[in-house]
């Protein structure tokens, strides 16, 4: 199952860390757009070219520290065919490299539209006789709000094609709990959807004990995070909201079980524009983001402990 493979490379790495890559223009270092501009000119297709050039070194970086990145789709849509056409490059260096790739869409529909969305974003297209990867996630995050109709879909591609999802669950922004702290009969709207996840995860078992059906839970609920990890014992989580939104390691601990599995971290901006946190250079940007990444990894890991893959 596809979330073996991530549990098996934050093993071989021994950190439970994502970089996400979530660009923006001001994010990305002058002499790096000042080049695609001089030979796109400052058109979208120049942005997007910006864009990947700053992925792949990022990626190159990386690739030996972390298990994983978790492209943003919206930030490549927001610069049309030519970001989207980076989204799939970046997805295909990051992949070359060795990395694990959680597309980040949060996808949500239900019927013959989320089997769309998951044969694009997960599966293979027909076009004749021919097969193809429209995109190369190896998991999707989706919005599970419109209940089974909306995953059950997603479900059949990801045992046809080996692949995960991360369901959005108790998740880091602030007013999440205008909705998912409602209580229905007594029970909050989140644990109800992570009890949901957990029932669907039955059709996707993995070898490490932990299904391909995860949760996403933010960091900055602690106390959810501990709840939800006693409950579900089988649900491996996606951590938004470390670093930047002011989460620490210390919030994200219950998190992992006796194995130091059960969860991986996300930062984005906090590597992607470490450079800047920095002060060095703007061409070190790629060494600005290893530095940050481990150290990212030594403060988690010094709640973790090791990562073992239970036998």
């Amino acid at each position: 199952m596809s979330m073996d493979a991530l549990m098996a490379a934050i093993a071989r790495t021994q950190n439970p860390t994502v970089a996400g890559l979530d660009p923006k223009l001001d994010f990305i270092p002058e002499f790096i757009k000042e080049k695609a501009f001089s030979e796109y000119g400052e058109t979208l297709k120049g942005a997007a070219k910006a864009i990947l050039e700053y992925n792949k070194g990022l990626i190159d970086a990386l690739c030996g520290i972390v298990p994983a990145v978790k492209p943003q789709a919206a930030y490549y849509e927001m610069y049309g065919p030519d970001g989207v056409k980076t989204l799939y490059k970046t997805q295909k260096y990051a992949k070359e490299k060795g990395l694990y790739v959680i597309t980040d869409g949060k996808r949500n529909d239900i019927g013959t539209t989320m089997e769309a969305y998951a044969v694009a974003h997960l599966g293979k297209v027909k076009v004749g006789s021919n097969e193809y990867c429209p995109f190369l996630g190896d998991a999707l995050t989706v919005n599970g709000y419109l209940g089974s109709d909306g995953i059950m879909p997603l479900i059949n591609i990801c045992n046809e094609y080996d692949k995960g999802i991360f369901v959005l669950a108790k998740t880091s922004n602030p007013s999440s709990g205008e909705l998912q702290d409602r209580l229905i009969d007594g029970t909050p709207v989140y644990e109800t959807m992570a009890g949901m996840c957990e029932e669907w995860g039955k059709k996707l078992p993995g070898k490490y004990g932990y299904s391909g059906v995860g949760i996403v839970a933010g960091a900055t609920y602690p106390e959810q995070i501990a709840e939800l990890r006693a409950k579900f014992p089988n649900t491996f989580f996606l951590i938004p909201g470390y670093g930047a939104q002011g989460a620490s390691a210390k919030d994200i601990a219950a998190a992992f079980d006796k194995n130091g599995l059960g969860g991986i971290v996300n930062s984005s901006r906090g590597i992607m524009c470490a450079y800047k946190k920095e002060g060095c250079d703007e061409r070190d940007y790629a060494g600005a983001a290893y530095r940050e990444a481990v150290r990212m990894r030594d403060e988690i890991m010094s709640f973790v402990g090791k990562v073992v893959l239970p036998e």
